[in-house]
């Protein structure tokens, strides 16, 4: 079965927008993983528009020895006052995984992923920096990479994330075979390279039960947005054990 980890993201958003300390982020990630979530994920951003350096110190001894924590971000985003940098954040956390996305500062959310083969180099010498504290290294890519998963592998990267925003758009409007196929040969390469396969964005109730029938490499969803939405409706743990009931 795989690990569905929450992505807190969207509950800062709301806490920040407002000001003080409500939603409370320890109370989502305690109802989450008393609702039986395997995973805890954070990405903290540069600008301090949702998770914040404070909240991943606080989350990490929220989550040691009870469920995986995970941290996103942009290796290569420069330190800067309330945001020390993806790599100090994780020395300081020692989360289970640190999930590697290539985007830029103002970017409204996570879009794209990386070149494998070309970028493989260049990631490499953060990939041993985060491999030294202790935590899993996965690097995000586009469904439909087919190259480059031996190169990940050979840096020190342990899995991939596939980003599965166009599998989403295509699963609403109908006709998804093409995009889930490309999910699933990127897949398929990624473990046959040797290396465990994670998948998120855009994914939700409707969607997910497809996607994890055709990847049966599936090791870990993450998934946020879609969660918080539909728990505005249905409440935060109930809506939890209904993504665990897809993944069963």
């Amino acid at each position: 079965m795989p690990t569905l980890s929450v992505n807190l993201n969207k509950f800062a958003v709301l806490r920040n927008a407002r000001g003080g300390t409500e939603p409370d982020l320890a109370t989502a990630a305690e109802t989450c993983m008393a609702a039986g979530c395997g995973g805890i994920t954070v990405h903290p951003r540069p600008d301090r528009r949702h998770i914040v350096a404070e909240d991943v110190e606080l989350l990490a001894a929220l989550t040691r020895g009870r469920v995986e924590f995970n941290i996103e971000g942009n290796p290569f985003a420069p330190a800067r006052p309330g945001y020390p940098g993806l790599v100090e954040l994780v020395r300081r956390a020692r989360p289970a995984q640190a999930t590697l996305v290539p985007d830029a500062d103002g970017q409204l959310t996570s879009d794209h992923g990386f070149d494998l083969t070309r970028d493989s180099p260049r990631l490499a010498p953060l990939v041993a920096q985060l491999n030294q504290c202790g935590c899993r290294v996965s690097l995000f890519v586009n469904a439909g990479t087919t190259t480059g998963f031996a190169a990940a592998r050979d840096i020190g990267a342990a899995r991939v994330e596939i980003y599965t925003g166009p599998y989403a758009h295509a699963f609403a409007g109908g006709d998804f075979s093409a995009e889930l196929g490309r999910c699933a040969a990127t897949a398929a390469r990624a473990a046959a390279a040797g290396l465990g396969v994670n998948a998120g964005h855009d994914l939700n109730q409707q969607n997910l039960a497809a996607f994890c029938r055709a990847i049966p490499e599936l090791a870990e969803v993450s998934i946020g947005h879609a969660l918080v939405c539909e728990a505005l409706y249905a409440g935060l743990a109930p809506t939890v054990r209904a993504y665990l009931a897809l993944l069963t």
